[in-house]
Parts: C-alpha cells; structure tokens; sequence
C-alpha cells in the first residue's frame, strides 16, 4: 500500500468510501504469525505458530488464558493484544463479580468489538493492530470467534489469521464437514495440518515452535484438567504426540516442490519499540 490524501486519519472517508487507517491495521495482523481455530460438538481448539527472534530469544506467547472458560490466540501487534486480553478478564471478572457466573463468550468478543470499533471513529486514535481468535464455551457448547480492527466479529466452525493464513484457510475449507464429530486428538492433527501449510517450505512444526489451546473435556493424554474442561494451553513435550500423528507432508494432497528459503523478516509478530 501506498500513501494517499485520504490515509492521514481514521476519521477521513475516501471517495470510494474507504477507511484506509483501519485496512492499514488489517494489514498488521497480516504481518503476525499464523492462528489457527476450530471447533467440534464437544470442543475448541486454537493453534498458533510461535516466533523466536534469534538464537538468545526466546519464543513470543500467542495464546492468553481469559477466565476458566475462554482463551485466545493474536496475529499482529503484541502490545495491543495484552491490552485488550486485560480488557477481556476484567469483564470476566466483572461478571463474576457481579453477577456470580461466567461472562458469556459472545458478549466478551462484542466488548472488545465496541471497544475497537470506537478508534475506527473518533479522531486522535489508531485502530488496534491486532487480530484474535477466541475460544470458549458455554451452555449451548464450544464456540470460535474473530475479532478484527475494524471491530467486526465473527462465528466459525473453522478460522486463521496471520501470515499466509489463506493457505491454512483452504485446508480448513475443504475438511470442516468432518470437525463437528472429530474427537479431540483428530481434532487437534486437522489443527495441526492447517497450520503447517503456513510455514515456509523449510520449516516444521516441533514443541518449541507450537501453542496449542483447548476447552472441553480431557484427551487421553491430558492429567489434571477439571471435570468442566477449563481452558489450558499446552507446550513443550506434552505435544510431541500430537505432532507424531500428522501425516507427512510428502503424502499430503500437495507435496512441496523444493525451494530457497525465503526471507523470514514478515514472519514475526510485529513488536513496539520501548
């Protein structure tokens, strides 16, 4: 994109009635490493790809824990998603509070949608540069939720944002038929196989580098999750059985030709200077 009369506020329409600050901010989320959700009849599940920004880094948080029914997962900038994730858990406390039972997931998503949808409007503010999946789950079930700058949300059965999503997009298009009887394992490997087609060809998803978010009851491999299925993020060695479900990619429905890897510098979640 490139500089016009019309970009300098978020106020400003242009005459093909176009707020060009709050597509800028779509395009900031665009620049995060790639989410993934799903959801089935019993659970939701997030996915997220995890960035290092080198040898001595370690690897960048995607997943944030809102109450004991709701989770997210961000693509853009960092410091807008802690602001807005601390949004979220004072409305859950609130709720708590006040009213003595969870905050409802879809009012939790519309909270933070009118929050954002009020720097689309006044002047002196920017549009949040960030992008959310949020999972939870109440009495109607699981549920998966997108949030956007622009302050639009979303319901799915399946969804991805960040860098390259379109390509974990098509996979979720052409298999989320199947998600609503998929049990959690088969579940989390469809997950798994949508958020490899984000990576450059020479990479591979390994426990450093994967976050995986749950709600709903417990998988075979899980110990110590509530009878309610809270949400809880696993990392590290607990995911490695996961990861040794996935089918290998040469067998997959388009093996990848080999290729040069390509410069990493759009991958990373986009970082404020402090």
């Amino acid at each position: 994109m490139f500089r016009n009369t019309y970009d300098s506020d978020n106020t400003v329409f242009s005459p093909q009635g176009r707020l060009h600050q709050v597509e800028y901010a779509l395009e900031a989320v665009k620049q995060g490493s790639a989410a993934v959700g799903l959801r089935s009849k019993t659970h939701a599940i997030l996915l997220a790809l995890k960035r290092s920004f080198g040898e001595l880094a370690s690897y960048q948080q995607k997943m944030y824990r809102i109450d004991d029914h709701v989770g997210i997962a961000i693509a853009g900038l960092t410091s807008d998603a802690r602001v807005l994730s601390n949004f979220m858990r004072q409305q859950a406390m609130s709720s708590r509070m006040l009213f003595n039972r969870p905050a409802p997931v879809n009012r939790l998503v519309s909270a933070i949608a009118d929050k954002a949808q009020v720097n689309t409007q006044e002047y002196g503010r920017r549009p949040y540069g960030v992008g959310l999946l949020v999972i939870g789950q109440d009495k109607q079930g699981p549920h998966l939720y997108e949030f956007s700058p622009s302050g639009n949300s979303y319901e799915y059965y399946a969804m991805s944002i960040g860098a390259r999503s379109q390509s974990a997009k098509t996979y979720l298009e052409k298999h989320y038929e199947s998600f609503s009887d998929c049990t959690l394992e088969e579940l989390i490997t469809h997950g798994l196989h949508a958020l490899r087609e984000t990576l450059q060809q020479d990479k591979e998803l390994t426990i450093n580098n994967t976050s995986i978010g749950i709600v709903g009851p417990a998988s075979a491999h899980e110990q110590g999750v509530s009878a309610g299925g809270d949400f809880r993020i696993l990392e590290g060695e607990i995911i490695e059985v996961y990861l040794q479900s996935m089918t290998p990619k040469e067998t997959g429905d388009a093996p990848a030709a080999p290729a040069a890897p390509a410069a990493g510098a759009g991958d990373e979640d986009v970082q404020m200077a402090d």
